[in-house]
């Protein structure tokens, strides 16, 4: 794999912005996928005190994906939940709208449909992965694991979510006592959404999110949505979150070369 570290001006946040990308080598991929100028791509998004770079330190995604025709595209949202914030960055347009456009430009060969784009992403981002395809027609497969996919939706006021003063989740998501705080949640978006993304949540049973995974993608399904759960032993940390990354990968619609494994 090819692996590129690119620093861009995002207009939407008037900065300076960070994004990694990981791209298949020619020589690793089929023969009949070197000049493919339509290569599926996968939004892959961090969670909470992450940031583009996570994905790479912590597992061993470029060993997993060697031999397998995709582009993996590693932005950051800081803390800001991949959402337009009340203290006036966008990160959601930034993310969801602005950063597309500026990878294509880089490569060209990325497709532009919607059945070869997916998301997903671990904690906050997959929350950020659901919102992003729930709020947008761009994406044909969403996954989430350990996601806090149940923002708003169990008995935790957001204020008591660890991690977070009330000030902090005051500049993320606005007045949380106001009636349009919905919006924020992956219910309210389901509702309003195409219904045509397919979905993918995993949890793990120790994991302190767990219980609001199972409320969440009981409603979720009620709103109509295609979700496909997965639960078992596993707490909130990467070692789990690696293992599903894989899992996630033979689910996705590609052509995901398993590595050979003896032992």
């Amino acid at each position: 794999m090819a692996f590129f570290e690119i620093e861009y001006h995002s207009a939407v946040l008037e900065m300076e912005r960070r994004v990694n990308v990981i791209y298949p080598d020619a020589d690793a991929v089929a023969p009949d996928q070197v000049a493919d100028t339509d290569i599926p791509v996968l939004y892959l998004l961090h969670g909470m005190g992450g940031n583009e770079n996570s994905w790479r330190k912590r597992t061993n995604i470029e060993r997993l994906l060697r031999h397998t025709n995709l582009i993996v595209i590693m932005p950051s949202t800081d803390l800001a939940w991949y959402t337009n914030t009340a203290y006036g960055l966008n990160y959601y347009d930034a993310i969801a709208k602005e950063l597309p456009e500026v990878m294509q430009r880089f490569f060209p060969n990325m497709s532009r449909k919607r059945e070869k784009t997916f998301i997903a992403g671990l904690s906050m981002g997959g929350y950020g992965a659901y919102k992003i395809a729930l709020t947008t027609d761009r994406f044909s497969y969403a996954g989430s694991f350990s996601g806090a996919i149940g923002l708003g939706l169990d008995d935790v006021d957001i204020e008591e979510l660890p991690d977070g003063t009330l000030n902090y989740w005051q500049g993320v998501f606005g007045d949380l006592k106001a009636a349009d705080v919905k919006q924020h949640f992956v219910t309210t978006m389901a509702k309003k959404s195409d219904k045509k993304t397919k979905f993918y949540a995993w949890c793990g049973e120790q994991d302190f999110l767990y219980q609001a995974n199972e409320v969440a993608v009981k409603q979720l399904r009620e709103c109509g949505l295609d979700i496909t759960y997965h639960h078992n032993s596993g707490k909130h940390e990467w070692y789990y979150w690696e293992k599903q990354l894989e899992e996630f990968l033979k689910w996705l619609p590609i052509d995901f070369e398993v590595e050979e494994r003896l032992s």
